[in-house]
């Protein structure tokens, strides 16, 4: 008996621009060798392709047409394979593909807003590119449309409730790929509802800001000021209504995860913040943000573009982009190669901000017990006016120009394309799902527990920021039948991925605490930082000890408190992203880092230590001898980073 053929691998249909070479492919089996020929069909002729007498076909992209190939066993049965579509696109630009395409979806058509009467049809069309050819599935509010998979979406007869916020995904093998977001009113739903947002000129959709000072390295001197100034810039942008997610101390697997997800949460019409201290560079108009973990010298791999964050900011049809570094932008080694970064969009909704001028250090100021950056000290003091943001960062710059510290040292510099008079003072009106979830970790309540003894004590938590938390307790009145009563908190144990900072950084977050809350003495407080890396619950123990009035003797009981995951660890969990093993960087004990060997001074009043690039300290007298000279530093492309990330297991390296 005969053994049929059997097609064991089917072409596939692909999408692709004019000129794009690629290979469809069929594989079959049988008793007896077989051959192949394939076939092609351009409107309504069919007709066999010259030479395309194996397995493999070799195409460039010219027309849309559509394929087949038929199969042949030495007993004259064939068969045909499915018939697969070649859709070619004319008309593509040449730098829409990313250089090295493996075939993931791009989208190259996204569907228009549109108001529709109540009873007329609603069509909606967009396209993308792909190898295997992408399928579509249509989106409204969030929700899927079952039955809407095609390129066009189609509705015969619109509904009101038909109005909403679309979009489509488009996918394959390789991935997926979003179109724009695009409103869609019907009826009487094609006006705004709210009578404050018609009256005002513009407005957000939404407020985002992701705020990231990292302080203690591995590898370079530590900064003092990133602390306090992500703190008050924090409390600042709340009041503005924007969500706020505000991170310490980040390696670069950690940052780049938090800026993945904080491009996720962008749309239209969105205002974006993006606020970086610590240390970093620039060299021809590119900035680089140097991770905790960055090694001495820094390798090219090993910092992150802001350029490449601003790019998939503005893909992400946000109203206003504004980029705030307060970093050092001075070039050390001019050996290393640049980045390959693709111009910006000129879009018009972009603003720089920056502490310092190119090729110059940005400085930090040490008063007391806090310690400031100068870009900071002013900025605090202007953001919350209402006025063009252009306009408000003017205003920084001429009280930094002022400012005799730093005289001929450090110019703060602005860059923008804002064609709008947008300022960070704009009402909020919602057009879509709102990230209602970013800057909101489960909120831990202040309680009171209850030992069996009868004594109480009152347990507050202050979310200092989102990845430091500040923990305390409090003994209320003991009952009568004990004394000599002494409470501890004991600290989580064998937990390597929550650190707990030393005494002397305690002391400068607790100083911060009690600028917004009003403090009162506790019996025993510590503070947990690096919540990032929490993947469980952490486990709290509260220790009694006392002595019984009517025995004599001590007593120690315990009680227990779990803390559940906060939202931040979800942001950075195991399901999200993998992250790879973190060694904690010791904490010094309150010391100042240089940047350069020369000493400014202020008012007798304040004696002032001045950084660059956001953190290099000089103290009054005996300097660090450590100093930081930065490096050139590059980054792979931020998805293709994001995506190795993803694909990254427990304890390897970050790519």
């Amino acid at each position: 008996m005969q053994k049929a053929i059997v097609i064991t691998e089917q072409p596939v249909s692909v999408s692709v621009p004019v000129g794009y070479s690629f290979t469809l492919r069929c594989r079959a089996e049988a008793c007896t060798s077989l051959q192949y020929q394939w076939f092609c069909q351009h409107q309504s002729a069919c007709c066999q392709i010259p030479g395309a007498t194996e397995q493999d076909l070799l195409i460039t992209a010219q027309q849309t047409q559509l394929y087949t190939c038929r199969i042949n066993d030495l007993y004259k049965n064939a068969i045909f394979s499915n018939w697969v579509k070649v859709e070619v696109h004319q008309c593509v630009a040449r730098d829409l593909l990313p250089q090295l395409w493996r075939g993931e979806p791009v989208i190259i058509l996204n569907p228009i807003e549109q108001k529709v009467e109540v009873g007329k049809p609603l069509q909606l069309q967009c396209a993308a590119m792909g190898v295997p050819a992408p399928s579509f599935q249509w989106y409204r509010n969030g929700n899927v449309l079952e039955h809407q998979k095609k390129k066009k979406l189609w509705i015969s007869h619109a509904k009101v409730s038909d109005s909403g916020t679309y979009l489509c995904c488009a996918s394959n093998s390789h991935g997926e790929h979003w179109t724009n977001a695009v409103d869609i009113h019907v009826g009487e739903q094609s006006q705004p509802t709210s009578g404050t947002c018609r009256s005002e000129k513009f407005f957000a959709t939404d407020k985002i800001a992701l705020l990231v000072g990292n302080n203690h390295y591995q590898h370079h001197p530590n900064l003092m000021a990133p602390v306090t100034d992500v703190f008050e810039l924090s409390l600042l942008l709340k009041q503005l209504g924007f969500q706020v997610v505000s991170l310490l101390d980040l390696n670069k697997a950690e940052m780049m995860t938090a800026v993945s997800r904080f491009l996720q949460l962008l749309g239209k019409g969105v205002y974006a913040i993006f606020y970086y201290a610590g240390h970093g560079y620039e060299h021809s108009g590119r900035n680089y943000m140097v991770p905790i973990d960055a090694p001495q010298p820094y390798a090219p791999e090993n910092c992150i573009s802001v350029q490449r964050i601003l790019q998939k900011m503005q893909q992400r049809q946000t109203a206003l982009n504004l980029i705030l570094l307060d970093t050092c932008r001075k070039w050390y080694n001019p050996e290393c190669a640049l980045s390959q970064v693709q111009p910006l969009e000129p879009w018009g909704n972009t603003v720089y901000g920056y502490a310092t001028s190119e090729d110059a250090e940005a400085y930090e100021l040490q008063d007391g017990e806090f310690s400031s950056g100068i870009f900071m000290k002013y900025l605090k003091k202007h953001i919350l006016q209402e006025k063009k943001v252009t306009h408000m960062l003017e205003d920084v710059l001429e009280d930094i120009g002022r400012d005799p510290l730093v005289t001929g040292k450090q110019v703060m510099e602005i860059k923008h394309t804002l064609k709008e008079a947008r300022a960070l003072t704009d009402p909020i009106c919602p057009l879509g799902a709102a990230a209602l979830h970013w800057g909101h970790n489960h909120e831990l309540l202040n309680e009171i527990v209850m030992f069996p003894c009868g004594a109480q004590v009152e347990l507050r938590f202050h979310q200092v920021f989102s990845n430091v938390i500040y923990v305390c307790a409090k003994l209320q009145a003991p009952p009568s039948h004990i004394a000599d009563v002494r409470l501890l908190l004991c600290r989580p144990t064998e937990r390597q991925d929550v650190a707990i900072l030393k005494d002397s950084c305690a002391d400068q977050v607790e100083s911060l605490l009690a600028s917004v809350y009003k403090q009162e003495e506790q019996d025993c407080a510590f503070q947990l930082t690096g919540l990032q890396k929490i993947q469980t619950d952490v486990l709290l123990q509260l220790d009694l000890h006392y002595t019984q009035l009517s025995t004599k003797q001590r007593t120690c009981e315990s009680l227990q408190k779990i803390l559940q995951k906060s939202l931040v660890a979800q942001l950075f969990s195991h399901r999200n992203s993998t992250l790879p093993n973190y060694q904690q960087t010791p904490v010094s004990a309150g010391s100042l880092c240089l940047r350069d060997t020369s000493t400014l001074s202020a008012s007798p009043k304040a004696q002032a230590s001045l950084r660059m690039g956001s953190g290099h300290s000089l103290p009054n007298s005996n300097p660090s001898n450590s100093c930081s000279e930065p490096e050139e530093n590059d980054e792979s492309n931020l998805s293709e980073l994001c995506s190795a990330l993803l694909r990254a297991g427990p304890g390897q390296d970050c790519p």
